[in-house]
């Protein structure tokens, strides 16, 4: 017998990538009451890994961590301004589904704040319970 294991409406059938997108959207959906007109103007995406660009190690860099979890890119001309979150480096620092919820939502919050020249206590008032 071939075909799918689970029916494509229940959880067990989305992949890792599909669970990884909805946290995302959580997150974002988390901070909509307060900031939705200014994420209006925002696309958030997902990519597997950082560009080797980034992972330059050295005075130049900002982070202490070798390995980033996202990145923010204001707008330009055309282009919204864009949140990017690292899936892979992300998954690999939690040890489980909430932890991971945590952390999504951690860089969520920081990447905007970086967009909107704000504190991350500033866009989401818990952050600072959670660190």
């Amino acid at each position: 017998m071939r075909g799918p294991l689970a029916p494509s409406h229940v959880p067990i059938a989305k992949s890792r990538g599909e669970r990884f997108d909805d946290l995302v959207i959580d997150a974002v959906d988390r901070l909509k009451p307060r900031w939705g007109t200014q994420l209006a103007s925002v696309e958030f995406a997902v990519e597997e890994v950082p560009p080797a660009a980034e992972l330059v190690d050295g005075p130049a860099r900002l982070s202490s961590d070798p390995i980033p979890l996202g990145r923010a890119e204001p707008a330009s001309g055309d282009e919204l301004a864009t949140v990017v979150l690292y899936r892979r480096p992300l998954e690999a620092r939690a040890r489980d589904r909430d932890q991971l919820g945590t952390l999504v939502l951690d860089v969520v919050v920081e990447q905007v704040a970086s967009l909107l020249g704000l504190t991350p206590e500033t866009i989401d008032p818990g952050y600072d319970d959670r660190h």
